[in-house]
């Protein structure tokens, strides 16, 4: 059943701006949530409204009376705490993480030492150079390993390397979209991820995707990958998985709703041994995303949960 605001209710949220497109390479999927975004806050009467930052300024969000701001942009410049600050300083309350959390999260090779610091289990890593050593990358991580640009998202300059040679290919990948370029051990296992709204930790999703590769294609343009919700692993697993979600969630200083990616290795002893790899301040809200999904499972409709998160909207 598809949850209605009433009249006064969505009255009380004013007009609201929906921020999608932008400039970062994730464009194409912003638009693609932001108008599934908009939709859902039309069909409970809230005055929301189409807002591309690539093609006005921020400023006018003011002059034209806009009272919220769902942001439904992803990747730099709409996830890394540069909206967020504008928003600050126009007084409008948003959707999602404050400056830090947002810049700190974009940032995965920060987000990871934070991490590491608090005792948080996340797979090994290194930065790389152009003259790297990479058989001693290899030597530390192991193969195969993740190279990936540390402040994008969606998968975007991603390589998953399995011979030592590849390595040199796979930073040149990365760096195109930043200079800052991560390395990752590989962890066997399942791949789940866990959102949250609010103080609420939802169900996992266990993510199977064809060959084990969920890039972007897999991501957004195929049907191949399967998704299950319940994850189907023991209840005590996915509890701790929640648990340390949550607690990744705190470290960072995120609010309003975000999501963590982990990997859950088995062993053959039946132990389960998470890792986190990141956390999502502005996840996707598409025919694909992984938040509604999870959502559903709780027993809140794609509705429901994009008025929920906007209720949510706060400054800084």
């Amino acid at each position: 059943m598809t949850a209605q605001a009433s009249g006064n209710a969505a009255s009380d949220l004013g007009k609201v701006a929906v921020l999608m497109g932008g400039a970062s390479a994730e464009r194409a999927i912003s638009l693609l949530s932001g108008n599934a975004v908009l939709e859902a806050l039309r069909r409970q009467g809230v005055d929301a409204h189409a807002f591309d930052p690539a093609e006005r300024s921020l400023c006018e969000l003011r002059a034209a009376g806009f009272a919220r701001a769902f942001i439904a942009l992803h990747g730099r410049g709409g996830e890394d705490g540069t909206v967020q600050g504008a928003l600050d300083v126009l007084g409008i309350p948003y959707t999602g993480s404050g400056v830090m959390a947002s810049a700190l999260a974009m940032d995965k090779w920060r987000t990871k030492l934070v991490w590491q610091a608090a005792g948080l289990p996340t797979p090994a890593s290194c930065l790389l150079a152009g003259d790297s050593d990479w058989a001693a990358v290899a030597a530390q991580l192991g193969l195969p390993i993740f190279v990936k640009p540390a402040r994008e998202g969606s998968s975007v300059g991603a390589t998953k390397v399995e011979r030592v040679e590849d390595l040199p290919a796979a930073w040149a990948a990365a760096v195109r979209h930043d200079p800052l370029v991560l390395a990752e051990a590989f962890i066997a296992g399942h791949e789940v991820t866990c959102a949250f709204v609010g103080d609420e930790v939802l169900p996992l999703v266990r993510i199977v995707a064809p060959g084990g590769n969920y890039d972007y294609q897999n991501k957004y343009f195929t049907d191949d990958t399967r998704y299950h919700c319940p994850s189907g692993l023991p209840p005590e697993v996915e509890r701790h998985a929640q648990a340390l979600t949550a607690q990744a969630a705190r470290l960072l200083d995120c609010r309003g709703w975000g999501r963590a990616d982990l990997m859950i290795r088995s062993h053959a002893d039946g132990r389960y041994e998470p890792f986190l790899l990141e956390m999502n301040t502005s996840p996707g809200m598409t025919g694909h995303s992984l938040v509604p999904m999870a959502a559903r499972q709780a027993g809140m409709d794609f509705d429901a949960l994009v008025l929920r998160i906007l209720a949510l909207a706060q400054v800084d």
